[in-house]
């Protein structure tokens, strides 16, 4: 199995998933998108220097996990190309941020590690809150939900068009690399002289199951307007969800609970 074909798998592990059955599940996707939306504003607006004061955010995806029945490993799994791009934007703060910040057991730790450590803790919290909204979540459900909400319907179509047959581009390349595999017996990756022609190839193939998509669309009706899915009404259950949540984010943003905890703990 080449790595368009283990791509095409995993955007495929990630339907099943949001078609499994759990509370989670169950909830209103406009509810879980709005309460996504601001955990991730709220995770962001930390300081640079409170890592104290984010740590106890992560018990929302925590929770989540553990309702939905998600493991946690599949979501690190999905974003282990992700995790360390987030790594790399804080890897040189160690080194132009040197002040002594705070001491553990006799070592000096700088600001710049925890600058560091605390930017790797938002970008995971707001990867995985992301991750766990796809996951739990039907894309047409998500949709139709926003369309609901006066998103305008041709970003909408846009966004599940690109979402629904990113798999037709995937699907084409990994016809291409085996192709090229049986070519080119015992050479590992498509040879950097190869790799124009390559991609001109796969834009061309790409550009011709398009038109045939667009045709098999337009005889099933389609006139420049996607229908939706139905949206999932919202309950009071998804109402309180949400209110819920978004209590609990602000309550952990604005008020020390880590401190609070350790002043009780040292008493």
């Amino acid at each position: 199995m080449n790595r368009a074909e283990q791509a095409l798998r995993e955007l495929h592990e990630m339907d099943v998933l949001a078609a499994g059955s759990s509370p989670v599940h169950a909830l209103c996707p406009a509810a879980k998108f709005f309460t996504t939306v601001l955990y991730i504003v709220l995770v962001v607006s930390f300081g640079k220097y409170d890592l104290a004061g984010l740590v106890p955010m992560a018990l929302f995806p925590v929770l989540l996990f553990q309702c939905s029945g998600i493991p946690m490993g599949t979501c690190f799994h999905k974003l282990r190309f992700m995790l360390p791009l987030v790594l790399t934007v804080g890897l040189f703060n160690p080194f132009f941020d040197r002040a002594p910040y705070l001491m553990l057991g006799g070592l000096t730790v700088s600001g710049g590690v925890v600058s560091m450590v605390t930017l790797l803790l938002k970008g995971t919290l707001c990867l995985t809150a992301s991750f766990l909204l796809m996951a739990t979540t039907r894309i047409d459900a998500l949709c139709a939900a926003l369309r609901k909400l006066h998103v305008p319907g041709r970003f909408l179509t846009l966004l599940l068009l690109t979402y629904r047959y990113v798999g037709v581009l995937t699907e084409e390349a990994a016809v291409m690399s085996d192709a090229y595999a049986l070519r080119a017996p015992g050479q590992r990756g498509v040879h950097h002289r190869a790799w124009g022609p390559f991609l001109g190839q796969l834009l061309l193939r790409s550009m011709d199951r398009a038109e045939e998509l667009y045709a098999a669309m337009r005889l099933r009706g389609y006139h420049s307007h996607f229908h939706y899915a139905l949206a999932a009404p919202c309950t009071v259950r998804d109402a309180a969800y949400l209110i819920v949540c978004a209590a609990a984010f602000l309550l952990l943003r604005f008020v020390p609970v880590s401190e609070l905890l350790g002043g009780l703990l040292v008493r």
